[in-house]
């Protein structure tokens, strides 16, 4: 099967190499070319652009960074939906909007395209070890033939419902992780201002009730002074934001949302936004 993988950042680039290995015929796209250099050099063939990766592959794969840059690459004159072949899958992975994902699919349909949206979580970590978490929306159908490819790159892949699902799912995520996040960063604060030393802390509290994934893997990265990106602030805010957006349109209230984001506002204020997530702690520095 040829593939087309347009995005190589942080996530994407371990994701596309798990499909080179496992012996699919590998075509990238990335802005800046030199991301994909490793790639490349592992066998991937280089793409010029959107529209090569599109008249070239069956399968399509998409990573990238904000909704306007996906509606752009699906939407646009020289998009995928414009150039792709007739019965082409095609597979957006970033995390957008469910309503640019439902425009994507009825895009496609018209035609003849196969759209999912499927974004994921895990991190750069997950991305590496091919452990993320993918959740996918659109038809059941296209998610099972597409199915043995996802799982390469994932360990839990959940089928959603219609197209827009699998984002509503990743909103839900990304609430959960805020509220995970200022947890975790505040226990660090205040074990600090109590003397403690953090890494004795993290072994009490993590095998107990207070166990989270921020707790066992972005604490340790504080520790150790490490606020490079797994996930950019800036993505973080990118996505809360959404799902700020999304609630208000529903009718319901996230007052503990709205506070996480005002202090990653507060962070990309203070030009941390290219930091990882973790670098929430700086804000609690003296």
């Amino acid at each position: 099967m040829k593939i087309g993988f347009i995005g190589i950042g942080v996530m994407g680039e371990a994701m596309a190499g798990h499909l080179l290995k496992a012996g699919h015929d590998l075509y990238v796209y990335n802005r800046t070319k030199s991301k994909a250099d490793r790639l490349v050099e592992a066998g991937a063939v280089w793409c010029d652009d959107v529209k090569s990766i599109a008249t070239t592959c069956d399968l399509i794969f998409t990573i990238i960074g904000v909704p306007a840059d996906v509606e752009n690459v699906y939407l646009g004159e020289e998009g995928l939906v414009n150039h792709a072949r007739a019965h082409s899958i095609l597979v957006d992975m970033t995390t957008s909007t469910p309503d640019l994902a439902k425009r994507i699919y009825e895009a496609g349909k018209v035609k003849g395209l196969q759209c999912l949206d499927a974004p994921v979580t895990g991190g750069d970590v997950g991305a590496k070890n091919g452990t993320l978490t993918i959740m996918v929306g659109g038809d059941e159908e296209t998610y099972n033939e597409v199915l043995p490819i996802l799982e390469l790159m994932g360990q839990t892949i959940v089928y959603m419902g219609a197209a827009g699902s699998g984002q509503h799912t990743k909103m839900a995520n990304q609430i959960a992780i805020a509220g995970a996040a200022i947890g975790m960063v505040e226990a660090l604060a205040y074990s600090k201002g109590a003397g403690l030393d953090l890494e004795t802390v993290l072994k009490a509290v993590t095998s107990g009730s207070a166990a989270s994934w921020q707790l066992s893997n972005m604490a340790p990265r504080i520790i150790k002074d490490d606020f490079n990106p797994g996930f950019f602030i800036k993505h973080f805010i990118k996505d809360m934001r959404i799902a700020c957006s999304e609630s208000k349109a529903m009718n319901v209230d996230l007052p503990g949302l709205e506070l996480v984001l005002s202090l990653y506002e507060e962070c990309q204020k203070r030009e941390l936004e290219n930091c990882g997530t973790q670098a929430l702690y700086k804000l609690y520095e003296k």
